[in-house]
């Protein structure tokens, strides 16, 4: 009998260089469209790959974004991505920014506007656009990163790019380059994933009537009972009592929160409620079987939505999101480490390049339940975050900065991406403008810039 193969080598090949640019955006989801639109406002040479067929990332999966607002009801993201709701506005496929005792704020978007939307914003500023492409390798010469290796039909090629912008959420451009990363908790466990669906004809009128009119019965979490008589589009997070009467009646229901999100469009629900523990977002086997897992929770939370909630008598499915969404990967080790009292004493730093406020939400490893805690104010996102500890000619922007667990928690909304985008994009401007590495450069500069294109930061 043959021995098992447990490796094999794969013979040494010379790979085409596709292209040359000033500056490679690596992943085009919320920091990635923006990173991308910030490196090519002065007419730089910017490419973007991404390895699905579309841009946005979880600005398509039926998500709000939350944070545009602070706890005080400030606007603190500002800049480019304000711009780019302005844009889906125009189109009715963003709402304004409103406020939310929960989340801060919510502002709605519709999915398939974000796919084209981000596509038109990126091709005005000639952003050459690479979808259908995976990241596969990197190019290092000592410790800074030259290039990267990607992947498609055509073959292996390579992109050399005098700055890198990792944007793909699990630090995947990072990792390959030999930064250090962690994942998880003190015990490895992350936040689990949720795979996002919609339902139509829902009677979102008579669901907030009730919420607002008898919040004895449908109690809400943080959110008081009259919002919801103020608001014609919301959130509901909580009805606790009806979802342990579905579970006595022996309905599996993974979470103990209701979470249904109105869509901007009449009669349309988004619903956050399925939740796989366990999943390793950097593992396709992994991913597959959260997947599978997911679909099969949806079942159970349709029939408990539509014989237990008010409103979602006569509902349907309409679809479900493209992917997992994914709320924790790897996690850099940069320059600075964020951490927990960052967060909650409001930290502000010298370098600071973007601005939050959205809380501590660590949804736990095991069981259904969330831990929220809240600063009262905003924090600032230190530039040192973005950088990693011993990789030159590489950004970082999106959740998978320099952080702790329980910081990322914080960082992770979709708002702060896109400001972290703006930052990071801008950086590797400057850098290759000045003819230096992005750790190299004057910050002062690089937060002048993002003041006076409309960003927000705090003096």
């Amino acid at each position: 009998m043959e021995k098992e193969t447990k490796s094999i080598i794969e013979p040494e090949r010379k790979l085409p260089v596709k292209m040359s640019v000033d500056v490679l955006v690596v992943g085009g989801g919320p920091s990635g469209i923006i990173a991308a639109q910030a490196a090519a406002e002065d007419g730089l040479s910017v490419a973007l790959v991404e390895s699905r067929s579309f841009l946005g990332g979880n600005l398509t999966i039926g998500l709000p974004i939350l944070g545009f607002l602070g706890q005080k009801g400030n606007q603190i993201i500002n800049g480019l991505p304000q711009k780019f709701i302005d844009r889906l506005a125009a189109q009715d496929a963003a709402s304004e920014h409103r406020p939310c005792p929960l989340h801060m704020s919510i502002t709605l978007v519709e999915p398939e506007a974000v796919k084209a939307v981000s596509f038109e914003m990126l091709k005005e500023n000639s952003v050459d656009v690479l979808l259908y492409t995976s990241f596969a390798g990197v190019i290092m010469e000592g410790n800074h990163i030259k290039g990267v290796i990607i992947e498609s039909k055509t073959g292996r090629e390579v992109i050399i790019a005098k700055v890198v912008i990792d944007c793909t959420g699990d630090a995947d451009v990072a990792f390959r380059s030999g930064v250090p990363c962690e994942q998880g908790d003190e015990n490895g466990g992350v936040q689990p994933p949720t795979l996002m669906f919609s339902l139509g004809n829902v009677d979102t009128e008579k669901l907030r009537f009730s919420v607002a009119e008898e919040p004895r019965t449908y109690l809400t979490d943080f959110i008081p009972n009259e919002y919801f008589g103020q608001n014609r589009q919301f959130i509901v997070v909580g009805l606790r009592s009806l979802i342990q009467k579905a579970k006595e009646a022996g309905l599996f229901l993974p979470i103990e929160r209701t979470i249904i999100i109105t869509g901007l469009r009449k009669g349309e629900a988004w619903i956050n409620m399925t939740r796989v523990n366990g999943v390793d977002g950097t593992d396709p086997s992994s991913l597959t079987q959260g997947e599978f897992i997911a679909r099969q929770q949806i079942g159970d939370i349709c029939k408990y939505l539509i014989n237990y909630v008010p409103g979602f008598e006569n509902a349907h499915i309409l679809r479900t999101a493209p992917f997992l969404g994914i709320r924790e990967t790897r996690r850099i080790v940069g320059k600075y480490v964020m951490n927990r009292e960052d967060i909650l004493s409001c930290a502000k730093f010298d370098d600071a390049v973007a601005v939050a406020s959205y809380p501590l939400d660590i949804h736990h490893a095991e069981g259904g339940g969330c831990t929220l805690e809240w600063s009262g104010d905003c924090y600032d996102i230190p530039y040192r975050s973005l950088l990693p500890s011993n990789v030159e000619n590489l950004l970082v922007a999106g959740r998978s900065i320099s952080t702790t667990h329980e910081a990322m928690s914080a960082i992770r909304v979709m708002s702060s991406c896109m400001a972290m985008g703006e930052a990071a994009g801008r950086a590797a401007k400057i850098a290759v403008r000045d003819g230096m590495f992005p750790s190299c450069i004057n910050v002062e500069k690089l937060r002048e810039e993002l003041l006076s294109k409309g960003a927000f930061l705090r003096p």
